[in-house]
């Protein structure tokens, strides 16, 4: 209970500091980091004792589930050859080259220890470089990317991850068998996934008719996807990403306008928690990894953290320089002509954080094997996975708006196309009216076409690039932003009423907040509709 206790006031304290990352736009996975540390250092806090295997279950299918849910198939398959190569060749790149200087920096660090530590750290975090790049106008080419070799990296790094631990668990370990095994593992993992992304997605659309049962399957479904691999031997990563990448290009016609709204909210909560939870672990465990790291110097330990942290690094950089010497011929045939330049690409080399997965992945190493023989450098790969995450999010998060400052990489504007995207859509629904409802009568049709012209009109008077139109015609006017904003107002002045009949009692309570609701939704509606550029 008072374990708890420690806990739920620790979560409160997450949430404060949410609140002043936002109001200082500082970026929440440092955040994060930063309090772990000092959780760490506070003394009489308990020391949470969670099964590895629990905290492995508990947290990966959630994070793995959203980030494949959030990436864009279309993008994704695009971009599929340069993510292909960073999710799987940088991963088993790095992998390697950590562990060959691991085991020669480290004392008693046999190959199997070091492949794992390469395992663990070497996949980037889609939740960390999301969060510090947002904002800093980066190409879209750039973020899918990041954010697809993210989403990917984990699946081949967590199956690196299982051989090595199989290399130090079992007795004996073929290479051959490891290689057969890892198409098994994949291919079963990608089938299970794809299964059940089908049958959810029948449940959906024949039987679920309810927002919150559609909530509660979309959280049952990750879980479900990960056990069933896991229970045939495959990749219950692999499973998660294909069966999140599957239902997420078809969520539209899944849920209903209800069931969307309700889901993200949720899943934002719950990606909240899950994030503020791990790091709360990592705190409350920190002093008893301290504690079993006896056998080393402070010296050591800082050595040892510091040049693992600095290859991770080094060997990002390392594996771009292909790209970056011969750009016209490694470059191009990798990335292709769409948004290729030499700035991304460093970009790209400094936007290697890691975070909760790697941390996951180090906490679910087991306490034990073979009965009751200790699990070799399980403390300290816990150290040195902790000094990875935090010298990768705040060296590489801090400094990342500084190097785009410093390489005038021009802000990339959303602007454009989204008018385009707006403008297809009301003139299709303009359309729909002129051909279909014609003979509706005129006070009715006159209403129709007067909300669509509106908007219509708005979108032609909204501030674009200033070579649109190839005639350097700017549009600062705004309209379309300054339209919304008067619409809030005024939304405003409704809620105000509402509240004066609520504190009064004049109306009913239930009517009351069904109208609070609609302008709730409302303002949700207008909020998005607000360009950002």
């Amino acid at each position: 209970m008072e374990n708890i206790s420690v806990i739920i006031i620790l979560l409160f304290v997450i949430a404060f500091l949410w609140l002043l990352s936002k109001r200082f736009n500082f970026p929440f996975p440092i955040v994060l980091v930063l309090f772990g540390i000092l959780i760490s250092l506070i003394p009489g806090l308990p020391t949470l004792k969670i099964s590895p295997d629990v905290i492995f279950f508990l947290f990966l299918p959630p994070l793995l589930y959203q980030a494949a849910w959030n990436t864009s198939w279309h993008d994704f398959r695009t971009a599929i050859r340069p993510i292909s190569l960073a999710a799987i060749g940088l991963v088993l790149f790095t992998t390697v080259a950590v562990a060959i200087v691991a085991h020669y920096l480290i004392p008693s660090f046999g190959w199997p220890v070091a492949f794992l530590l390469g395992a663990i750290i070497s996949p980037p975090d889609v939740v960390s470089a999301t969060a510090v790049t947002k904002g800093l106008g980066l190409h879209p080419g750039l973020l899918t990317i990041l954010e697809g070799e993210s989403l990917i990296n984990d699946a081949s790094a967590l199956i690196a991850y299982r051989y090595a631990l199989a290399a130090i668990t079992t007795a004996g370990f073929a290479w051959w068998q490891a290689g057969l095994n890892f198409i098994y593992v994949a291919a079963v993992g990608i089938a299970v996934g794809l299964a059940v992304a089908f049958i959810m997605r029948i449940i959906h659309e024949k039987f679920s008719c309810d927002a919150v049962v559609d909530v509660t399957l979309t959280f049952l479904t990750p879980y479900t996807s990960y056990l069933i691999a896991e229970h045939f031997q495959a990749s219950g990563v692999l499973a998660v990403v294909t069966t999140g990448l599957y239902l997420s290009f078809r969520s539209n016609k899944l849920f209903s306008h209800e069931g969307r709204i309700m889901t993200d909210a949720i899943w934002e909560v719950a990606m909240f928690v899950l994030n503020g939870m791990i790091f709360i672990l990592i705190g409350l465990q920190l002093r008893t990894v301290s504690d079993g790291l006896g056998a080393y110097s402070k010296t050591s330990l800082i050595l040892y953290g510091i040049s693992i942290s600095v290859l991770v690094i080094l060997i990002r950089f390392v594996w771009i320089l292909p790209s970056m010497i011969w750009p016209d011929r490694v470059g191009r045939s990798i990335y292709g002509d769409r948004g290729y330049e030499r700035k991304n690409l460093i970009v790209f080399g400094w936007s290697g954080m890691r975070g909760i997965v790697s941390m996951a992945a180090a906490m679910a190493l087991p306490l034990s094997f073979a009965g009751s023989q200790l699990f070799p450098h399980r403390n300290l790969l816990i150290f040195l996975t902790f000094c990875v995450i935090l010298t990768t999010l705040v060296l590489l998060g801090l400094t990342l708006p500084w190097l785009i400052r410093l390489m005038k990489l021009e802000p990339y504007s959303v602007v454009a196309q989204e008018y385009e995207v707006r403008t297809k859509i009301v003139a299709s629904a303009i359309n729909k009216i002129e051909e279909s409802y014609s003979l509706l009568p005129d006070e009715i049709l006159s209403n129709l076409k007067s909300k669509y012209e509106v908007k219509y009109n708005r979108l032609q008077k909204t501030a674009l690039p200033s070579n649109y139109f190839g005639q350097g015609k700017t549009l600062t006017s705004q309209v379309f932003n300054q339209y919304t904003k008067v619409q809030l107002d005024l939304l405003e002045v409704e809620r105000e009423s509402v509240q004066q009949m609520h504190l009064s009692g004049s109306a009913s309570e239930s009517i009351l907040k069904k109208i609070e609701r609609e302008l709730d939704v409302e303002e949700m509606r207008l909020r998005m509709e607000m360009y950002e550029s």
